[in-house]
């Protein structure tokens, strides 16, 4: 069976809301966009190109699709992220979407959770989440979440989206391995306890 992993950009106080962008998403009123970039470093880049080795399949919400679709397609070739995103396989969730432009892309039909369960049945290499918290929501409430990979960074952003949001519900971890950036960020990998 394949491993669901979730990758995600969070301030010290668990934002995961535009990383990359100041635009990237604004919804709610945010406007600390962008907030993750000084914090890229070579531990960081070493991270990503060992996660994307160990992956053969992306799942994104719509609106992380909408993003990443506007941007990576007319990226240069010799991006390494590029080349990967590209070329590998994306499933799409969304109610609203009627198609996908970008290549290799596929959008879910029926019960997200059913959808992806039967993804994760197929043969091949890590199933990768990024961003996409509305989505990952669905997938942390219906037990789809093999690992969490979670790119800790030194800033308290007060506002905004949060990886963890308040369900009522308790969830125990283990972690399986960190590291530390040279910015003084945490690459923390960790395990539902089940």
């Amino acid at each position: 069976m394949r491993m669901l992993v979730v990758i995600e950009f969070l301030s010290l106080d668990g934002v995961m809301q535009a990383p990359g962008d100041p635009d990237e998403d604004t919804e709610g009123g945010f406007r600390r966009g962008g907030w993750q970039r000084p914090y890229f470093d070579d531990v960081l880049g070493a991270a990503a190109a060992e996660g994307m080795a160990g992956t053969d399949a992306y799942l994104f919400g719509r609106k992380t699709y909408e993003i990443m679709a506007a941007f990576w397609p007319t990226a240069p070739d010799d991006d390494p992220y590029a080349g990967h995103l590209n070329s590998t396989p994306k499933y799409v969730a969304s109610t609203t979407l009627q198609s996908t432009g970008w290549q290799n892309s596929t959008l879910l039909k029926g019960d997200v959770a059913d959808e992806v369960a039967t993804l994760k049945e197929q043969p091949g290499k890590n199933i990768a989440v990024l961003g996409s918290g509305d989505l990952v929501q669905t997938l942390i409430t219906n037990d789809l979440v093999d690992e969490y990979s979670l790119m800790v960074f030194p800033i308290v952003l007060g506002t905004g989206k949060r990886l963890f949001r308040d369900t009522g519900q308790t969830r125990s971890l283990r972690l399986v391995d960190s590291k530390t950036t040279s910015t003084g960020g945490l690459i923390l990998t960790y395990h539902p306890a089940r």
